[in-house]
């Protein structure tokens, strides 16, 4: 973003960025003369002026300023608050670019990212900044727990920064759920303040349940007699066992509602669970199987197909 604010001290006194404390000092005290408000009486234009390079000398006279002026441009002085804790480093930066303090912070938020990878975990510390100095350390956690801990809720031990503490993962949480435990996140070396940390959970695929879009679902295989004449079928649930009755005459791919036998929701319920019914041939007939299959085709009268046009 091109910069819409900034002041530039050695245009405003005339120098170059390579003057010597000489040349600045004569350059400030000549312009002073010309501009001074007691030899410009009612001239708002020269006290302004006038005010610019007082603004001017002030920073460039001074070496300390100076070296910040010529790294930080017009932020040096957020920057160098940013720095009370001891922290100098050279960005490498063009600060003129940026419009405003706050463009500038974006732009450096993005280089003191640092990551890990540890086991099940992955850890990513991030320095942010504030105009007051440097911010607070957050910590990103990423953990993986079982399906059944994500239904009933969970403890965690976490080691963070060679700390161990303890987090509770609520019932209910899918993949990609954010914690957020404030205070709980990395110390700052510099401000000696305590980050938040941010727990991104994951949690491992269940061979039965899976989840389309909000909803918990489970296939439901039924033999084509369980479909066509009806059946009381035992279904499991993350909470147990429960006897479903499979209405004659039910279509693969029809859905049986399970009310309240789903996943915990925000509120302490439970949503339902939906059973999604596969028909399943056997693979393989017994004699028996076979003939009573071969009556049955001979004696048939529905034709699923009696709508196509051939």
């Amino acid at each position: 973003m091109a910069r819409t604010d900034f002041k530039d001290y050695y245009q405003i006194l005339g120098v170059s960025k390579n003057a010597t404390d000489a040349e600045i000092r004569q350059a400030f005290r000549r312009l002073a003369r010309k501009y001074h408000p007691d030899l410009n009486p009612g001239d708002k234009e020269a006290e302004a002026r006038f005010k610019e390079i007082n603004e001017a000398h002030e920073v460039l006279s001074d070496p300390e300023k100076r070296r910040k002026y010529d790294q930080f441009g017009q932020y040096w002085q957020q920057a160098s608050a940013a720095g009370a804790g001891g922290f100098n480093v050279d960005f490498g930066t063009d600060f003129s670019q940026f419009a405003n303090f706050e463009d500038f912070i974006n732009e450096l938020l993005g280089r003191f990212a640092t990551g890990t990878t540890t086991g099940r975990t992955r850890t990513w510390s991030t320095v942010g900044f504030d105009p007051s100095g440097f911010g607070v350390t957050d910590t990103e956690l990423e953990v993986q727990i079982s399906f059944e801990e994500a239904f009933r809720g969970c403890q965690k031990s976490l080691n963070i920064g060679g700390e161990q503490m303890t987090v509770t993962i609520p019932a209910g949480v899918r993949s990609g759920t954010k914690l957020r435990l404030r205070g709980k996140g990395q110390y700052n070396p510099y401000t000696q303040q305590r980050g938040d940390l941010y727990l991104t959970v994951q949690v491992a695929p269940h061979p039965l349940f899976h989840f389309e879009d909000d909803q918990l679902v489970i296939d439901l295989p039924l033999t084509p007699d369980e479909a066509a004449l009806g059946a009381q079928v035992t279904v499991p649930t993350p909470s147990g066992n429960v006897v479903v009755t499979v209405p004659a005459g039910t279509r693969s791919g029809q859905s049986l509602r399970l009310r309240s036998k789903g996943w915990p929701n925000r509120l302490g319920g439970r949503g339902d669970l939906l059973a999604k019914v596969q028909i399943v041939p056997p693979k393989s007939l017994s004699w028996q199987e076979k003939e009573l299959y071969e009556k049955l085709r001979s004696l048939r009268t529905f034709n699923p197909r009696a709508q196509w046009p051939v």
